[in-house]
């Protein structure tokens, strides 16, 4: 399977650019992979550059979750970070996908300097 980059997956959460957004989905019709890095770095533009709220990163997640033709690296992990940032927004999606990350690993806690995260269950604050 293919594998695909942030740009990629901006081009298809945010279609901005019709002819790179055609280009994606051309590319990804027979199928694409994107790892958890790929999408915390999708979330990280579509927050900071395009000034999207938290329901919005929330939708599009979601809409690359349930993407047709993508695959993203621990989808299982991706859906429990969705389920936690959808509770907690306020926390960024990055901080609950690296939470999810560690638990999958049964690496907890997970250390953090961050007030809010501190306060999830399997997260200390320092």
């Amino acid at each position: 399977m293919r594998a695909i980059d942030t740009n990629v997956l901006v081009r298809l959460a945010t279609g901005d650019n019709g002819r790179q957004a055609a280009a994606a989905e051309s590319f990804i019709e027979r199928g694409a992979w994107a790892s958890v890095l790929t999408l915390a770095e999708t979330m990280w533009v579509l927050a900071s550059v395009y000034d999207l709220g938290a329901a919005k990163i929330a939708a599009a997640v979601e809409m690359l979750l349930n993407h047709k033709d993508i695959t993203l690296q621990d989808s299982d992990v991706i859906a429990a970070a969705l389920d936690l940032f959808r509770t907690r927004p306020a926390l960024g999606f990055s901080d609950c996908l690296t939470l999810e990350l560690a638990r999958k690993a049964g690496h907890l806690p997970l250390g953090t300097f961050d007030r809010g995260l501190g306060k999830v269950p399997g997260a200390q604050k320092l």
